[in-house]
């Protein structure tokens, strides 16, 4: 990467505004200042016309900050020198040339062309190697039968034959065996002797398995809370307690927190947990995802939402975190039809006196390239 590369990146940021602004209206004409509902549309846009896509990490990264310090992948080069209307990134730098600029494709054409002709030239002429007689040894190798017939000097010391002694097979097959056993023993210990209690949550109002993720924290005395996820339709499994009692705390944004208690001496293997829906928030969801009928779906999401409700939309992103919405732009972002829409996810929710006051939630992004 050069510095050359950085201003033509800059060049391309500059027609990729100018590309957008010709058949959208944005909150502020500058990339840099676009958030939120912005980049959500640009990135639509950026499928229709590229067949692509950058994330919205993506997007902070490279676009709210000028200059940049580093380029984004070639993939995402590519992607967005298409939008702007060229071919690739190669082309859009090719019909962008600063005064004696040389791309580096075609210098590298020429120093590779003159690199095989070096090295044609300077290889040596390989000469053929003549193996060198080995001298022979004047001193003769004594064979086995010379050392067995040659007579032993006599020390003056009789030497002392050491008994041998042999262990008997049966000795040697129990302890194989033994250790064996051990080994197994070892390996197998958790599935031997665990303990596992098994938790089946279901919706108390329809009595079916709840589709949706649980947190479940499990509580121990003079400890921090452990944080586990019970996965939707599939039962939250306690392995190897270590303690007699069982504290769990159960959440999520579509069911009313609950505390759970347990004395495992005494408790089944096997338990299911009624959780009471969140009506409103089920409601909230349902009507944030539905494409149907948008005109009853902004009425409903007026009614069900309190004016001064305070609405975050959280990222994925170290630099940007949360955004504030106010009840209306909120309205309207999920009541536009979008290919995002689909990812959008609730987190957390807080009801008083019947209505919505808080509503915390993110569209979750996936980078595709074509």
């Amino acid at each position: 990467m050069t510095d050359l590369d950085l201003l033509h990146f800059e060049q391309l940021k500059s027609e990729i505004q100018t590309k957008y602004l010709q058949t959208h209206t944005p909150s502020n004409e500058n990339i840099a200042h676009w958030k939120g509902i912005d980049i959500i549309y640009f990135q639509e846009d950026l499928r229709k016309i590229a067949k692509g896509n950058i994330s919205e990490k993506s997007f902070y990264t490279y676009f709210k900050t000028s200059p940049v310090t580093k380029l984004p992948r070639i993939d995402i080069l590519n992607l967005l020198s298409q939008y702007a209307g060229y071919q690739s990134w190669f082309d859009f730098k090719k019909q962008h040339l600063f005064a004696n600029e040389i791309l580096e494709n075609d210098l590298e054409d020429e120093q590779l062309e003159s690199k095989l002709e070096n090295d044609l030239r300077s290889a040596p002429v390989e000469e053929e190697l003549i193996p060198v007689a080995q001298k022979s040894d004047p001193t003769p190798i004594k064979t086995e039968t010379d050392l067995t017939h040659e007579p032993t000097r006599s020390t003056g010391v009789e030497r002392k034959r050491i008994p041998s002694y042999s262990i008997p097979k049966y000795l040697i097959l129990v302890a194989a065996a033994t250790l064996t056993f051990l080994l197994g023993l070892f390996i197998f210990r958790d599935q031997l002797f665990s303990k596992e209690y098994y938790y089946n949550f279901i919706d108390s109002d329809r009595n079916s398995k709840i589709n949706a993720e649980l947190q479940v924290q499990i509580l121990k005395e003079n400890e921090s809370p452990i944080l586990y996820t019970a996965k939707p339709n599939e039962p939250f499994v306690y392995k190897n307690p270590t303690t007699k009692t069982l504290t769990m705390v159960v959440s999520s944004p579509y069911y009313r927190t609950d505390t759970i208690r347990r004395n495992l001496e005494t408790a089944p293997e096997s338990e299911i947990i009624e959780l009471k829906p969140n009506d409103y928030a089920i409601m909230l969801y349902y009507y944030s995802n539905s494409l149907q009928d948008i005109k009853r779906k902004r009425e409903t999401l007026n009614y069900l939402i309190s004016s001064d409700a305070l609405i975050y939309q959280v990222y994925d992103n170290e630099t940007y975190g949360i955004e504030t919405l106010d009840k209306q732009r909120y309205i309207t972002l999920v009541t536009t039809p979008t290919t995002s829409l689909k990812n959008l996810e609730v987190i957390d929710t807080k009801m008083e006196n019947g209505k919505i006051v808080l509503i915390k939630f993110r569209i979750s992004q996936n980078e595709q390239t074509p």
